[in-house]
């Protein structure tokens, strides 16, 4: 997904990472949380998480997660959506062209419903546009 948006989502084009003129987010990659375009949020957090998550220290093991790293699935869950949801709500053909693909933001709702890591008012991508079943 950031591959596609790449070209269309600039610091010229999205200065700031936000879903709507309610939510705007800072990112948490820097000693304190602070504003980024939404492709270097976008790529900071992606960053972010894949270092979180390779790390010996907090996942010492591909079978077992200790229950002191558990407390950080919310947190990743939660910033990994706002991707989602400033793709959705400022490049929506992009984010149709991709969910029609590969059905990424079902999944992940999905996933994150499952296991209760984001809070249902968080989740502000309307489900019609993603889930085929809830258009029936």
């Amino acid at each position: 997904l950031a591959v596609a948006l790449n070209s269309e989502c600039t610091s010229v084009t999205c200065p700031k990472m936000k879903a709507t003129d309610e939510w705007m987010y800072l990112c948490a990659a820097h000693k304190q949380p602070q504003e980024c375009s939404a492709m270097d949020y976008i790529i900071h957090t992606l960053d972010g998480t894949c270092s979180l998550l390779t790390s010996a220290k907090w996942f010492p093991s591909r079978s077992h997660i200790p229950d002191s790293s558990l407390k950080y699935f919310q947190s990743i869950a939660r910033r990994l959506y706002r991707i989602l949801s400033h793709t959705f709500f400022h490049h929506r053909a992009t984010f149709d062209a991709f969910e029609n693909k590969h059905q990424l933001c079902c999944r992940f709702v999905a996933f994150a419903k499952f296991f209760d890591l984001i809070p249902p008012k968080l989740l502000i991508i309307p489900e019609t546009a993603f889930d085929p079943s809830s258009q029936e």
